[in-house]
């Protein structure tokens, strides 16, 4: 079985190639995200703690999480899903494709492990040298973390640091992402221009709702008062025609 190890902190990685059915014993009935002990695989490992984070069958099927068997499956999948692309579908389409579950069984060929703890012992290949970042974070706040910066450091000088150089034409081209999320004195401008149009808003709502309530209870009051008149009018008629009734008597 080959086991491919990855150092997150250097950023290196190293291929071994194991047969011993004794160190891969260690291994094996193990889940993705489990973490092993990295005596398991020879005394040049001690200290070293390794979490398995993938891995791959004879026939190239990867494991996938969640998928509690060490056989292979078929499950039906929809676009966005781990273990399947699915680019070019249609909205809503599914497929039924064959994942490996994931717990690790004999029928693994490429493990994938990660180093979560270092030992005592330098690891050639692993921990003796150190690989520069090709990416880096985009986002504001991440490489202000990833620098230790401050609010009042300027971001836009650090993100030169992994930038992309070329030459083109005898002239030296370099490339950087752009910062997303970067507060700018634009976006406060912006910020501040829609809290003022919101405030305006509201301050309007408040006064048409003020002349609206007005014109309402004008309105109410008219409306009062031609019906009292019609009230008095309607009883000024009923008076007048009973006392010509009780003349004609």
């Amino acid at each position: 079985m080959k086991l491919n190890i990855a150092n997150p902190k250097t950023g290196c990685q190293k291929k071994l190639e194991i047969d011993d059915e004794n160190k891969l014993r260690a291994f094996y009935d193990k889940r993705l995200a489990a973490e092993i002990p990295g005596e398991a695989l020879g005394e040049e490992f001690k200290g070293y703690t390794f979490k398995i984070m993938g891995g791959c069958d004879k026939q190239g099927f990867p494991m996938r999480q969640g998928v509690l068997t060490n056989n292979r499956v078929r499950l039906l999948m929809s676009r966005g899903t781990s273990c399947f692309r699915g680019f070019g579908r249609r909205t809503g389409e599914r497929r039924r494709k064959s994942v490996r579950g994931c717990i690790v069984s004999q029928d693994l060929s490429v493990l994938n492990l990660s180093i979560t703890s270092m030992g005592d012992n330098e690891l050639p290949g692993l921990t003796d040298k150190e690989i520069p970042r090709m990416r880096g974070p985009k986002r504001a706040s991440k490489i202000r973390k990833l620098f230790n910066l401050s609010k009042d450091d300027d971001v836009t000088k650090y993100v030169k640091t992994y930038a992309k150089v070329t030459e083109k034409d005898g002239k030296t081209h370099s490339k950087s992402p752009k910062i997303q999320r970067l507060i700018t004195p634009i976006c406060l401008q912006r910020k501040r221009h829609r809290a003022a149009i919101k405030k305006n808003r509201i301050s309007r709502c408040k006064t048409e709702a003020a002349e609206y309530h007005k014109l309402l209870s004008l309105r109410m009051k008219e409306q009062k008062e031609r019906r009292s008149e019609s009230l008095a009018k309607k009883r000024a008629a009923r008076s007048q025609s009973q006392a010509s009734k009780g003349d004609m008597e």
